[in-house]
């Protein structure tokens, strides 16, 4: 028989993690890698054996038991039966009632995040860390999402893990005072993750539905927890919902990418909608404001409208502008300079991008020549949106993307 298609990488993607997670706070965090390997053979070892024997009825449970088995083995022949033998009797009882069980897995999967943003992880050793341990992704994703080379992230994961052994880092939730510094890594994580999933950077997907609703999934853990539910939570939570409630709109069918401004707005999930605004007010009860903030209040300005002519493009605009305050990025330039173009026409955006075209971290960024090209057409310029178009085009994007911008340079050839 043949495994149902995308099982398994479903499997890996939510449940993988928690299954590390639960294995490492049995064996300890200095185990973490032996973790991590004993989930990836589980996951082999499936696709082995289930096109003979059938799909467990409980393929969460069986991989956990398979992970489990062959971690006792490891630890066994690494023991050798002399040394450690109080610690392995120890591991051997407790790692009878491991188990991917609700009751014990958001306080794990939480030790698991906070564990990996630890202060003494560098900054960019610590989002590495996390996407891969905590999140199932591979080295090559977050080679991606981070716009690094797959072998920096590699020896940053390395590194990481190492740290996390030697200085006995231990698989737990912080005290309060520990917990405020680790929080905003926590928080850029699930952000990347969910940016990853709403706009995949590469590939034949616009969308990977399951790495948003993942990154939901998470940001609720935080909120959930009496720890960690913090303004700051709220205000991701609340951009995140607003934005995923958007996900069935943002394709046509046959797969086509579909711009804001044409997208089916009936087909968004207003429920969704009403519980970003119930995390947005939840925000409010702080005094800091951050960029989820901002962002956030971007996103309910788009959600409120009834179409792309009634947006509020002059209040996204000043808060484009109170964003790069905190974050002085080129990406928010760019998103600054759409909605002047949007509230004042494409000439005073396309002289706004002019600023940033150089910007060396956007040479390869396929959504600037992109919008240029629109602007340029917009402005009654066919030949200079047609050379914008072709720009973008050798650009690295998605295969949908690609072929929107094919049919906008044949449109304007």
């Amino acid at each position: 028989m043949s495994i149902p298609d995308g099982l398994v990488d479903h499997l890996f993607r939510h449940h993988s993690a928690k299954i590390v997670a639960a294995l490492t706070r049995v064996f300890g965090s200095y185990n973490l890698q032996l973790a991590e390997d004993v989930v990836q053979d589980a996951l082999i070892r499936a696709l082995q054996t289930w096109p003979f024997q059938g799909v467990p009825e409980n393929p969460a449970a069986w991989l956990t038991q398979v992970a489990k088995h062959r971690a006792l083995d490891l630890i066994r022949r690494e023991a050798a039966w002399t040394q450690r033998q109080a610690e392995l009797e120890r591991s051997l009882y407790q790692a009878a009632e491991v188990q991917v069980a609700e009751s014990d897995e958001p306080d794990d999967q939480l030790a698991m995040i906070l564990m990996c943003c630890h202060p003494a992880i560098p900054h960019e050793a610590q989002l590495a860390l996390t996407l891969k341990v905590a999140c199932g992704f591979s080295v090559a994703e977050i080679a991606r999402a981070l716009l690094a080379q797959q072998e920096t992230i590699a020896k940053r994961i390395v590194r990481a893990k190492k740290q996390i052994r030697e200085q006995g880092i231990p698989l737990e939730l912080p005290a309060a005072a520990q917990l405020a510094e680790r929080l905003d890594a926590v928080l850029q994580v699930i952000y990347l993750l969910f940016n990853e999933g709403y706009s995949a950077t590469q590939g034949e997907n616009l969308l990977r539905e399951d790495l948003c609703l993942e990154a939901i999934r998470l940001g609720r853990l935080l909120a959930a927890h009496p720890r960690t539910n913090a303004p700051p939570v709220h205000a991701l939570l609340a951009l995140l919902m607003m934005q995923a409630a958007r996900l069935s709109a943002r394709t046509k069918e046959g797969g086509a990418l579909a711009l804001l401004a044409e997208q089916d707005r009936s087909l968004w999930d207003r429920r969704m909608i009403a519980a970003g605004f119930r995390h947005l007010g939840q925000a409010a009860a702080g005094e800091t404001v951050t960029r989820y903030h901002l962002q956030a209040e971007i996103a309910a300005l788009h959600v409120a409208a009834a179409n792309n002519a009634e947006t509020d493009w002059k209040a996204i605009a000043t808060l484009y502008a109170e964003l790069y305050q905190l974050d002085p990025s080129p990406i928010v330039l760019l998103n600054r300079a759409v909605a002047i173009a949007h509230w004042q026409g494409p000439q005073t955006g396309i002289g706004l991008l002019n600023e940033i075209e150089g910007h060396p971290s956007l040479r390869n960024y396929h959504l600037l020549p992109a919008v240029l090209a629109d602007l340029w057409r917009q402005a009654g310029d066919n030949s200079k949106a047609v050379r914008y178009y072709r720009t973008a085009l050798a650009c690295s994007c998605t295969e949908p993307e690609r072929h929107f911008l094919q049919r906008q340079l044949e449109l304007v050839s």
